[in-house]
């Protein structure tokens, strides 16, 4: 096959320079990989829950009904509204208490108490709303079967969860025991578990009115106004007082998106950052090629080639190593978003989630043709010499450039290798500054990971207080076991040695004015503080009568700390003082916290006890804990440990590898500016060798030429980095609907930074290394015939 002569050139081109060809095919792969992932990330955030919900054939609306307030017809007559699409139900529903014993599950598998849950009598798992996914097993036949929600769509249930085992529904009157037949999931959490209809009344606990579960769709549901307005249609319809409870859909995905929409943000700065040092090292790369090539260009144009022909070639240089690059970028990012979504594709059960076939398309695309643009400026330079003009010039710099700085520096008390070093980088002032911006970069970006992870860390443990509550157990859930639980409970936790800490959490529902969904509050019993919840402003409360509430509960309501907020507790109307702004995610931020007898003052009814929370002493393993407090109470309590945060490790991971991957590209720009300083003063080396100069002497020389750079390039990316994770954390907390404690944000400390500020000179001095270690081996002769 016949090569053209601009073919040839670019081939020999790319054989030559090897280094600057993997140094623009990488700069290009960490980009593309860093841009697809953050751009993935954010247009998939939704699609694992629209996805199912349009499968599926998810409820806009569950209501929860009194079926003592509305009849069966009248239920069904809603379904006939307009503005209602389609319809589900009335299916009987009832709040059950459940223990668990697990026949089949892995070692330690937690049997015992389960949380409330929420069981409808559904004949079948079908319908036009709601199609219920069954996972594993069959739908339930008739009495003595339950299907439960899958463990991956459900924090109710212990891991190993299986068909097979067994369920007491501990609050019904008879304690009847139901065999798990199936696994299932329902994209709105429509309910916890599922049995026939006919069971469904005797699992009702003792004085319990019994509700209904309607199900519905609408023709306009898009947004939080319409959904408000298609709940008060059917609000109106029905006899007053029918609807108790309503889930909107747009709460579900909102929740389910918020474990993947704070992370874009994230991935998008490393990606913006990839693309500034993609562009910073194709325009050094180039131009370093153009400067080190200057007698080829003259030959090339002596041969005949026109100033396009050279262009095109020199373009050519960069656009190869980054179309290989972009190929090798694009999956990568397509595989560790995939690592990322597969998760809720899981819990969906919607097949493979990956990166949009637009997002495939248009980042390569706009990063050659940034690749292309960077290019062009020094290709067309190399086309506009003239052939006497490209031979005559040589591979100097110009004449006088970095004198003033060789005189300084042997004014200086250094050895002289070093002092030449130092002086090396003026003599090419604008090569100098891409590769400190270069450094810089990766610099910024390494503070700004560490900076990072440690916020991130911070989050984690701030929403499961997993530091501070290391130990869970939860009460059984009868009141009349409950009050005999709870001194048992007391009793077995002091007579532990390592307990710390602990405190009695009672989890109830109120009701505010104006909202159609229960509002959940924890009150605690006793001193709580310890319990370290972090506040973004105001203080934890010391009285009864104050509450401590989430940003997402200060936006729906309107409210600021300061302010009085009244709620309805077992038919009474309680007003209480917002004394602070608490960092939480319960109930996605629509939750209170108080003290027990803010809610058992108005003697409404017994406010119960449902857990415990247990602080350790330090050194005391939380495992062997939680197993000798389950010893000491039996299986009618359950004991787990806190189990903090699953996914950090996925992310910190997924930052760390993004930061050594820009890290490591910032290394090969200062690796290919070395290289290029190398050829360039090859003839300088042979002197320097032939008056005595040794390898060591040329190792620390060359080492020298960017560790000026380097040190400057660290101390100004410090700040840098810091500013863009103080940006940056924020922004997370916005997409996640939270305000973030200044603590969270605030975590650089001195020795820190001091060691951060060294991570320009290292990220440099790893870059020169090489190319130091092979001037140190060139043979004098050799480097003297260069020139």
């Amino acid at each position: 096959m016949t090569v053209s002569p601009i073919g040839r050139a670019v081939r020999g081109s790319l054989s030559r320079r090897r280094v600057q060809t993997v140094v623009i095919g990488l700069v290009v792969l960490v980009s593309t990989c860093a841009s697809v992932l953050g751009i993935a990330l954010v247009a998939d955030s939704n699609a694992p829950f629209d996805t199912a919900f349009a499968a599926q054939h998810g409820a806009d609306v569950t209501a929860t009904l009194a079926a003592a307030k509305a009849t069966t017809a009248q239920l069904a007559n809603s379904a006939r509204l307009p503005g209602v699409s389609a319809a589900a139900g009335p299916f009987a529903e009832a709040t059950a208490q459940m223990n668990i014993r697990i026949t089949a599950g892995p070692a330690g598998s937690a049997n015992g108490a389960l949380p409330n849950m929420t069981v409808v009598g559904r004949p079948s798992p079908g319908g036009s709303v709601d199609d219920v996914s069954l996972q594993a097993g069959h739908w339930p036949a008739g009495p003595g079967q339950i299907v439960l929600a899958d463990e991956a769509a459900s924090s109710n249930l212990p891991p190993g969860t299986a068909v097979g085992d067994r369920v007491t529904v501990t609050s019904a009157p008879d304690r009847p025991v139901l065999t798990v037949v199936g696994l299932a999931t329902s994209v709105t959490g429509t309910a916890d578990a599922w049995v026939a209809p006919a069971a469904l009344l005797s699992l009702l606990r003792p004085g319990t009115a019994a509700s209904a579960q309607m199900l519905y769709r609408f023709a306009r549901a898009a947004t939080p106004a319409q959904i408000r307005a298609d709940i008060a249609a059917v609000e109106t319809a029905l006899p007053a007082g029918a609807v108790t409870g309503t889930q909107s859909y747009l709460s579900v995905r909102a929740q389910e998106s918020s474990g993947i929409a704070p992370i874009a943000p994230l991935i998008a700065a490393f990606g913006v950052i990839g693309l500034i040092m993609a562009v910073l090292i194709v325009v050094n790369v180039i131009t370093g090629a153009v400067v080190a090539g200057y007698q080829r260009i003259g030959i090339l144009k002596s041969i005949g080639f026109t100033p396009r022909q050279v262009t095109v070639a020199y373009m050519a240089q960069a656009l190869v190593p980054a179309i290989l690059g972009c190929l090798a970028g694009l999956a990568l990012g397509n595989l560790m978003a995939g690592a990322l979504l597969n998760r809720a594709a899981q819990v969906y059960q919607v097949g493979a989630l990956g990166v949009p076939a637009w997002v495939n398309l248009t980042i390569p695309v706009s990063m050659l043709l940034v690749v292309a643009i960077a290019a062009l400026l020094p290709a067309a330079r190399a086309g506009r010499l003239s052939a006497i003009q490209a031979i005559a010039a040589g591979r100097a710099p110009r004449a006088g450039r970095g004198y003033a700085a060789h005189r300084l520096m042997s004014r200086l008390r250094l050895p002289r290798p070093v002092g030449i070093g130092l002086a090396a980088p003026f003599a090419r002032p604008a090569r100098t500054a891409v590769t400190l911006v270069s450094v810089l970069l990766g610099a910024a970006a390494v503070t700004f990971a560490v900076g990072l992870g440690s916020s991130l860390s911070g989050v984690v443990t701030g929403l499961r207080l997993s530091n501070t509550e290391q130990v869970q157990a939860w009460l059984p859930p009868t009141p009349a076991a409950t009050a005999r639980g709870a001194s048992v409970l007391t009793a077995a936790i002091r007579a532990q040695p390592g307990t710390l800490h602990y405190v009695a959490e009672f989890d109830e529902q109120v009701h505010l004015p104006g909202m159609t969904q229960l509002v959940p509050v924890t009150a605690y019993q006793g001193p709580s503080a310890w319990l370290g919840y972090d506040l973004i402003s105001g203080r934890w409360f010391t009285a009864p009568g104050q509450v401590d509430v989430p940003t997402y509960f200060l936006t729906v309501t309107g409210k600021s700390v300061g302010d009085d907020v009244s709620f309805t507790y077992g038919g009474r109307l309680i007003s209480a003082r917002i004394v602070g702004e608490v960092f939480s995610s319960d109930n996605n931020g629509m939750a209170m916290f108080a003290d027990w007898r803010t809610l058992a003052g108005t003697g409404a009814r017994p406010v119960l006890p449902t857990q415990y929370d247990i602080g350790l002493r330090p050194g005391t393993s939380a495992d062997a804990y939680a197993r000798s407090l389950g010893n000491a109470v039996g299986q009618a309590y359950q004991v787990g440990q806190n189990p903090g945060g699953k996914g950090l490790p996925i992310v910190l991971g997924l930052i760390s590898l993004l930061t050594l991957l820009i890290a490591s590209v910032a290394g090969l720009g200062v690796l290919n500016t070395v290289v290029l300083q190398t050829r360039e003063r090859v003839h300088d080396l042979g002197v320097f060798k032939a008056i005595g100069m040794t390898p060591r002497q040329t190792i620390a020389m060359v080492l020298s030429w960017v560790t000026g750079t380097g040190l400057v390039a660290g101390v100004l990316a410090v700040p840098a980095g810091i500013a863009l994770q103080h940006h940056l954390v924020p922004v997370v907390g916005e997409a996640a609907g939270t305000a973030i404690p200044a603590v969270i944000i605030n975590v650089y400390r001195g020795p820190e930074i001091a060691v951060l500020a060294l991570a320009g000179i290292v990220i440099a001095a790893a870059g020169a290394l090489a190319p130091a270690t092979w001037a140190a081996g060139a043979r004098t002769a050799s480097a003297l015939r260069a020139e």
